[in-house]
């Protein structure tokens, strides 16, 4: 890699605890991506963010948060550099705004907005593409559902050329895909 680390913002749910599976699996991630020289971008707060962040710190990594003024909820340990908003809404477009590519883990109807707001960003041209990565099975049902209602219109969908979200197994999957897609490795 040369020039500028590339960052990888990941979403997820606020829920889990570590030893739980969603949370290990952050943690994977999280190591993973700073092993292979990605900065993590996260929300910050706990379950997944804190997972990732911690695993990416433990490997190493470099972590960057994005938290807002609106959530009384403190910044996870595992954070390096906090990037401060007000707004829920300035923290959403921040996060996307900062990443090179982006990888969504299960999660509630926060991380359901980000999937669809990315998503929608990439569908529309609003801007370039970049990765974006489902990790495990858990949006699967409904991006597929999704597809089917987009898919046979007059009208051009963003995913006519090909499936913009990649769904990857695990987190070295995950890594081994967006290595591919911005570095070609």
């Amino acid at each position: 890699m040369t020039g500028m680390q590339e960052v990888i913002t990941v979403f997820g749910s606020s829920r889990p605890n570590a030893g739980q599976p969603l949370y290990e699996q952050a943690f994977q991630l999280g190591a993973a991506l700073a092993e292979h020289g990605f900065v993590l971008c996260t929300g910050g707060y706990g379950g997944v963010m804190e997972a990732a962040s911690r695993g990416a710190s433990e490997a190493g990594g470099k972590t960057v948060a994005v938290t807002a003024e609106i959530f009384k909820s403190r910044v996870n340990p595992w954070v390096q550099d906090e990037v401060r908003v007000n707004t829920w809404e300035e923290r959403l477009f921040e996060l996307i705004r900062r990443g090179h590519g982006y990888v969504t883990c299960a999660g509630g109807t926060g991380t359901l907005v980000e999937l669809a707001v990315v998503w929608e960003m990439l569908n529309k041209h609003i801007m370039p593409v970049k990765p974006f990565v489902a990790l495990g099975d858990f949006w699967r049902p409904i991006i597929k559902r999704v597809r089917e209602v987009e898919t046979g219109h007059e009208s051009p969908w963003g995913e006519a050329g090909g499936e913009m979200i990649y769904f990857a197994a695990d987190a070295q999957d995950a890594v081994r895909h967006l290595r591919e897609e911005l570095r070609g490795t």
